[in-house]
């Protein structure tokens, strides 16, 4: 397979960043694999639901289809919030306290996985400026690629492009996005946004601060 056919697997969560992210990667004309990792928290079942009709709506020839790893993590995260939906960090919380841990180790090595049996070599997530966490910075980023590609015999790069964006220039700078679409909840009522938790309330500071209304 040529590297120019080579699809791009975009890690996607129906959030604003990944919908930003995979709407950029299909602008710049490059066939795109979404990918979703089901692991058993709380709000996914709202969140994949949101994902799904995202994809619809900026469906595209290059869009390939979505697939979904069910990757449980009730093992090793135990009794955590994100799992049982009990005390999820409001809306007057720290950044901190929303961490899962591991998270983007876990993403990218199931889709590193995915991506050397599949023939792909890129994959990419829509991290942004001032992710206080270590398993967001670049140097992470290039020792998982190193790591992954040691240990999958084949080469992998692991892409953050929206990481110089803040969230509220990302939305400005990607106004092609229908925002209506995406989801940033930790408590969803059926499939709606609670409007208390900690990233409902970053999703309402992002848009007012973009000077966009937050069509969700």
């Amino acid at each position: 397979m040529s590297k120019r056919s080579t699809p791009i697997c975009v890690l996607a969560s129906g959030g604003i960043d990944s919908a930003a992210l995979l709407t950029r990667s299909l602008t710049a004309g490059g066939r795109v694999v979404p990918l979703f990792l089901r692991c058993g928290l709380s709000w996914e079942a709202a969140e994949l639901s949101w994902l799904r009709r995202f994809l619809r709506a900026v469906w595209s020839p290059r869009l390939l289809p979505l697939r979904v790893l069910d990757v449980p993590l009730r093992s090793a995260y135990g009794a955590h919030w994100s799992l049982t939906g009990r005390r999820v960090p409001g809306a007057a919380s720290a950044d901190a306290a929303v961490y899962l841990p591991g998270r983007n180790v876990l993403l990218l090595t199931h889709a590193a996985i995915l991506c050397a049996r599949e023939g792909m070599t890129t994959i990419a997530l829509g991290t942004l400026k001032g992710n206080p966490f270590g398993d967001a910075t670049p140097r992470f980023f290039r020792d998982m690629a190193v790591c992954l590609s040691q240990a999958l015999r084949c080469p992998i790069r692991v892409l953050a492009p929206l990481r110089r964006l803040t969230k509220p220039q990302l939305i400005r700078a990607t106004p092609d996005v229908p925002w209506a679409l995406t989801f940033s909840c930790l408590q969803p009522r059926g499939r709606r946004h609670c409007g208390r938790c900690n990233k409902c309330a970053e999703r309402r500071r992002a848009f007012r601060a973009a000077g966009i209304p937050d069509p969700a």
